[in-house]
């Protein structure tokens, strides 16, 4: 009788479980609009290259342009929707971005966001956080080919940033295929006591 009862309890929590737990949203359930190409996996192909002031320390100085060639692995999935200000209908995929130096295949970037799609108003948002307690907003109108930009209070960053390493704008391009995806990004930047223009570009590849 206590073997039944341990099965039967068993089975109950299973079940229960398997009723209130959520399911995964699949791209299919969605209309994604331009965003739909990305949902998988990415990795560059041969080089990206990363622009940036140099730190006090480095070979070309403080604050003056550091070039670094590198590789990034960027996997894209459904997050969800959500409606806003009960007018704007959005539905968004989860982003995670690792970029690594190739000199040495050390990580250097780490980047969590979202990139959103707004139907109605043919509008995407690309809306992420990097480990710098910095975050950013930018938009631009939906397509294949699309410049995103950070609108006034599109950047939210740290006091320690905000007076050290103050980022001032940030705008991207963004060119999406069914198999490769072509960006460029300028990050304004206001450090080491003058605005430097951070650049990065890069063509990735979906991986099978």
């Amino acid at each position: 009788m206590k073997i039944l009862n341990k099965i039967t309890t068993s089975l109950f929590i299973t079940l229960a479980l398997s009723l209130t737990l959520p399911q995964t949203a699949l791209a299919k359930d969605f209309d994604l609009g331009p965003l739909a190409p990305l949902i998988g996996k990415w990795k560059t192909v041969e080089s990206g290259i990363d622009l940036a002031p140099g730190r006090t320390d480095s070979t070309v100085g403080e604050g003056s342009p550091a070039v670094e060639p590198f590789y990034e692995i960027r996997t894209f999935e459904v997050a969800a929707d959500a409606v806003n200000a009960s007018d704007q209908y959005l539905v968004a995929i989860y982003y995670k971005q690792e970029v690594f130096r190739k000199r040495d295949d050390a990580k250097f970037h780490d980047q969590r966001g979202y990139l959103i799609y707004d139907k109605k108003n043919n509008m995407v948002y690309n809306s992420y956080c990097i480990p710098r307690a910095v975050c950013i907003v930018a938009e631009g109108k939906a397509g294949s080919k699309m410049t995103l930009t950070a609108p006034q209070r599109g950047i939210a960053e740290s006091s320690y940033m905000n007076a050290k390493a103050t980022t001032t704008s940030f705008s991207m391009t963004i060119d999406i295929s069914s198999d490769t995806l072509i960006y460029s990004q300028t990050t304004g930047l206001k450090i080491y006591g003058k605005d430097f223009p951070h650049t990065d570009s890069a063509t990735l590849k979906k991986l099978p």
